[in-house]
């Protein structure tokens, strides 16, 4: 049995004041200082992985206790470092392969330098990520009366190794996709390599005005902080939010009852799983990246199936397939860490003017 072992960081310092409350009272320039000097940990044990193919296996998680603004804006040699460290001990437990969670994923050059510092196999989990948040927008877009090939899609962060991906992914379901990016970003390229694809393609920079026209949105930005406000968006639109930190601000929830946001890449996890460690998800329920990881511990493949900024849409639908196989699901659907009613979705719908 191949077990696996996935990195975990904290977003910011509140997250490390939920567990250790007496932080909440010193600065975060001094409790950053002191987690960089701290050492990678093993945060707790996975176990009761069991697939509908009959295989499983187990694993850790391991904590590297950087900050996303201490691994963004940092040295980054010394957060590849860092990223490393947690990945030695990986291996010290036993794990064959190990996950990049949020941001050690896309320090540096995205995993290869980690990967070639270590003696396992590493992944950052991008290939599942992207192929469960287009699963997903696509089933949320039917529940809320879109039919995603008379649809307009927009994708933010749209040149980023899973925006890109996506937008070909969409780009085969849709009518029309805008690709939206930074000025001086390689959206134009992405767009050039759907130019067969079943839908009209576009690029912009405006992000406020591409998305009052779509019906369907993905985003995956690297932004730190929201860049999706309520007054952006369309009546009846379906967002799905990848990025961590979010991209939709938290107004969204408060202010706009005819949408619906989800949250990209949950997944559930087969078998009695018991992960030993709070990071917010109901039982049994995992971010795609870390399932990723799993499968191919499952599989009994110990390589690095996914680093880099150039991910790969074989590889794409190769993950969703063995996904699929041993009974890795899309979770019922999550906005702002809360489930998604029926009800919910029927008020979008009403609202839209879709039907009840």
């Amino acid at each position: 049995m191949t077990r696996f072992a996935f990195i975990l960081h904290p977003l910011t310092v509140r997250d490390l004041a939920r567990r250790y409350p007496w932080t909440a009272w010193l600065p975060e320039r001094v409790i950053e200082w002191a987690m960089a000097k701290t050492p990678a940990k093993m945060a707790s044990e996975i176990v009761g992985i069991r697939t509908t193919a009959g295989a499983e296996t187990s694993g850790w998680f391991v904590i590297c206790p950087l900050t996303a603004r201490q691994l963004t804006n940092a040295n980054p040699k010394r957060a590849v470092a860092k990223i490393v460290e947690a990945g030695r001990l990986a291996e010290e437990l036993g794990a064959g392969i190990v996950g990049l969670g949020a941001f050690t994923a896309v320090v540096g050059d995205a995993g290869i330098t980690v990967a070639e510092n270590l003696d396992i196999a590493v992944t950052t989990g991008n290939s599942y990520t992207v192929a469960t948040a287009v699963r997903g927008v696509l089933q949320a877009a039917a529940q809320v009366g879109i039919d995603p090939r008379q649809a307009h899609a927009v994708v933010l962060g749209a040149s980023g190794s899973i925006g890109r991906i996506c937008a070909h992914l969409l780009a085969s379901e849709v009518d029309s996709l805008a690709l939206v990016g930074r000025p001086g970003d390689p959206t134009a390229e992405v767009a050039a390599e759907l130019a067969q694809q079943r839908a009209a393609v576009s690029t912009t920079t405006d992000a406020a005005i591409a998305l009052l026209q779509a019906d369907l949105v993905v985003t995956v930005t690297s932004a730190l902080e929201a860049i999706v406000e309520p007054e952006m968006l369309k009546p009846g639109a379906v967002i799905c939010d990848v990025a961590r930190p979010r991209d939709v601000s938290w107004r969204v929830a408060e202010e706009r009852e005819d949408v619906l946001v989800i949250e990209g890449g949950a997944v559930e996890v087969p078998g009695e799983v018991e992960f030993n460690v709070d990071f917010g998800f109901p039982p049994r329920t995992a971010y795609a990246c870390m399932a990723e990881t799993m499968i191919l511990a499952l599989e009994n493949r110990c390589e690095s199936f996914t680093l880099g900024r150039a991910l790969d849409v074989d590889k794409v639908r190769e993950i969703e397939q063995l996904g699929d196989k041993h009974g890795f699901r899309l979770a019922g659907f999550r906005s702002f860490e809360r489930v998604v009613t029926e009800e919910q979705i029927a008020r979008v719908r009403q609202l839209a003017g879709r039907g009840p």
